[in-house]
């Protein structure tokens, strides 16, 4: 079962990272022979597929990389200046692999994955933009809502500054153009608002059940490690995030989704839209937990003004035929407006805006 779990991981990572891939396939087929991955993987046996061992282990690996632990894999990961070469991958692995099986081990049961792309900042602003706009059409207003943004599973807190990053279109820069982070956010359309009005953000908070801080050197090292390593573009933004982070701290709560949500919906500010948001967290919380979190926010909802509004927006996968795609979904209340404001990649870029009913 373990191997099928990494091998579906592998078969994840095609034609996106075939350093990954490679390493993937090559741990399943280790796993399924007894070989030291199959020690490295011990107390695993029985993990599920929403915690994603097989990219565990990657990050795992990754970081003994990062961290200059070993020098002949290092060769093959650009994310140190080296340069892959497939076929000797594995056979440059092993050492590593071996000599550091107990610290892998403890790494892969002691961690859980943290992806905060700052890429998906890109289609969160322009959803706050829409939401922004859209609540205060509904109030009769003829300025934009501040927002005040509330991140549930918010990892480092990389995209809870989405105002203060810049967004290169071909005509101009939105948000910051003088920011650390300046994104290349691939739109096909633009979002449906008025782009000249500049987002203000009032107030923002974040929960993770396991947060990084990534004001330390160990912090930065996880969420680095997590970076597929042939994937400079994302290596790159992250830094730059990390970078910007340094200089606008936001600190992320340890805490449930549910518990913490119910604690800051509370309280309503006046003439401030209270946005909810959350990107590629879903497939990893409970089912309880889900219902929780959907009961808290209907209170939430069912309590909304037209000067105290609501909004919930998402990133996540969806299935769509054969395979899943990435969704920016959006709900107003008391507005009473659901779309689907478009889809893109995993990592936030590159992002078609196509607006369509959410059901």
């Amino acid at each position: 079962m373990l191997a099928e779990l990494f091998a579906a991981a592998a078969h994840g990572c095609r034609d996106r990272s075939p350093l990954t891939q490679r390493l993937l396939t090559d741990a399943a087929d280790d796993l399924a022979r007894g070989g030291v991955t199959t020690r490295i993987m011990a107390g695993s046996e029985r993990d599920r597929e929403g915690s994603v061992p097989g990219l565990r282990f990657a990050g795992a690996v990754h970081r003994l990389v990062l961290e200059g632990r070993a020098p002949a894999l290092s060769k093959h990961y650009p994310s140190v200046g080296g340069r892959p070469h497939l076929p000797t991958l594995w056979d440059d692995a092993l050492p590593a692999l071996t000599e550091h099986a107990d610290l892998l081990r403890h790494r892969v049961q002691a961690t859980v994955v943290q992806t905060n792309e700052p890429g998906r900042s890109a289609p969160l602003y322009g959803g706050l933009l829409v939401a922004a706009q859209e609540a205060a059409k509904a109030a009769g207003r003829q300025v934009p809502f501040c927002v005040r943004l509330l991140e549930v599973g918010a990892s480092g807190g990389l995209n809870l500054r989405p105002h203060h990053v810049g967004y290169q279109l071909s005509d101009r820069v939105l948000g910051d153009p003088d920011s650390l982070l300046v994104l290349n956010p691939e739109w096909t359309g633009t979002p449906p608002a008025d782009l000249d009005h500049r987002l203000r953000v009032v107030g923002r908070a974040g929960c993770d059940l396991t947060p990084v801080d990534v004001s330390t050197e160990d912090g930065r090292l996880h969420l680095s490690s997590f970076v597929w390593a042939d994937q400079l573009d994302r290596w790159n933004r992250l830094n730059s995030a990390l970078d910007l982070a340094a200089t606008d701290p936001v600190k992320v709560d340890r805490s449930a989704g549910p518990e913490w949500l119910a604690k800051q919906l509370a309280r309503a500010e006046r003439d401030v839209l209270t946005v909810v948001w959350h990107s590629v967290v879903w497939q990893y919380v409970s089912p309880a937990d889900r219902a929780m979190g959907r009961a808290v926010l209907a209170d939430a909802a069912a309590k909304a003004t037209p000067t105290t509004p609501l909004a919930l927006l998402v990133f996540e996968p969806r299935r769509a035929d054969d395979d899943y795609r990435f969704e920016l979904l959006l709900r107003l209340w008391p507005a009473g407006i659901s779309l689907n404001l478009g889809h893109g990649a995993g990592h936030g870029t590159p992002f078609t805006w196509d607006v369509t009913p959410w059901e």
